[in-house]
């Protein structure tokens, strides 16, 4: 079997927008297709690729080098040799979430041409995962934080995780450009939704790294361990490694990051071995599920958490082939009052990651990546490139 061919098929979908405590009409988003096709006649697909999880296309100028760059490396060579082209795109310094998108196209590809969900391919090891609720930042007061962290509770979701106040006013949530974080409204929100969710409910914590001091990151975690949350993720810049180094020694709450650091399982492997946090990060579209399952390997050896940051099949697939042992959650959302996470989009037939009562989601298990397409609508709402 060899690659004929790789496309990237850029199609319009409706979007809503979560800004200023109310969700809005968007426009039109773009989702991409990318397809890889073989002499044999199977094909692999990746929907996504830029932003978050895989609800978000390439841009046009990533399209174009994706499919220019992917073609000379590709067509001709056995799609199966995964790790080979893995390397070669590491060492040709690809962009990441490109080289990505090429790792989860063949993926796909090999576990549609064997029948199996990817997970099968990589070792399966579960079919359900625990969800959190992973919300919108700036979503209101802490007392509508807390109303809707009960909501979530009452919806089925044992866990929750905040995304507090950043680039905008905690009380008139216009943009603030000199002033990322709120440390007092944050610490407001957390103690409003552990009262509200009482010491049952799993609690975490994501500023977004918009902690510009030490000594901000330092004064929220304390309130993070007293309310008794499960992780604090990501709190300061992720270019400031000694300054996570320290705060890790100094906080008993587990750290969680690098969330948003390129490298892949080079930069997280170093992050362990410098005890700059206490749990690593990753997702597909930071090495693929090649580079994914890599860092998955390094955090078992070592004794150290990994959870899979976003949404998504692919970090779905991941999770299906880990122990909650070492990948315990997966990320629902981001959620808030009015969004609607439980429709699939429009090109697709069945929604990812549907909760179940008991606060799971399950591993889906059709060929690949477990996509049902819907293909008329990617047809009828394709758009023309030159």
């Amino acid at each position: 079997m060899k690659i004929t061919n790789i496309e990237v098929i850029p199609f319009r979908v409706p979007r809503m927008a979560f800004r200023n405590r109310q969700l809005i009409p968007d426009g039109d988003a773009v989702q991409t297709l990318t397809k890889i096709t073989t002499d044999a006649g199977a094909e692999g697909y990746y929907l996504g690729g830029h932003g978050h999880g895989d609800q978000d296309g390439l841009p046009p100028d990533e399209r174009k080098a994706l499919v220019a760059r992917a073609r000379a490396l590709l067509v001709g060579e056995d799609p199966f040799d995964r790790e080979k082209f893995w390397r070669y795109m590491w060492v040709a310094n690809w962009p990441e979430n490109l080289l990505s998108v090429v790792d989860l196209t063949l993926w796909d590809l090999q576990a549609r041409a064997f029948g199996v969900p990817v997970h099968k391919l990589l070792g399966g090891c579960r079919t359900r995962a625990k969800a959190y609720a992973s919300t919108y930042p700036n979503m209101g007061t802490p007392e509508e934080y807390a109303a809707h962290a009960v909501a979530c509770q009452q919806a089925g979701y044992r866990a929750y995780k905040i995304h507090p106040y950043y680039f905008a006013d905690p009380t008139t949530f216009r943009p603030v450009p000199g002033r990322p974080s709120h440390i007092a409204a944050d610490i407001a929100a957390c103690r409003a939704v552990r009262e509200a969710v009482g010491p049952e409910m799993v609690l975490m914590f994501d500023p977004w790294g918009t902690y510009c001091t030490y000594e901000d990151a330092l004064k929220v975690g304390r309130a993070l361990e007293e309310l008794d949350f499960a992780w604090y993720e990501h709190p300061m810049p992720e270019y400031r490694v000694q300054a996570y180094v320290k705060l890790a020694r100094e906080l008993d709450i587990p750290i969680l990051s690098p969330e948003i650091a390129a490298g892949s399982v080079y930069t997280r492997a170093d992050w362990i071995l410098r005890e700059a946090s206490d749990m690593s990060r990753i997702d597909v579209l930071r090495g693929g599920l090649t580079g994914g399952r890599k860092l998955v390997d390094v955090c078992e050896a070592y004794g150290v958490k990994c959870e899979p940051h976003m949404s998504g099949f692919g970090n779905l697939q991941l999770l299906g082939a880990t122990s909650e042992d070492t990948c315990e959650y997966y990320e629902r959302g981001l959620v808030a009052p009015g969004v609607d996470c439980n429709t699939p989009p429009p090109y697709l037939a069945a929604l990812a990651d549907p909760l179940d009562a008991e606060g799971y989601v399950a591993i889906p298990q059709g060929a690949g990546m477990g996509y049902e397409i819907v293909w008329d609508y990617i047809a009828e709402h394709r758009i023309a490139e030159d």
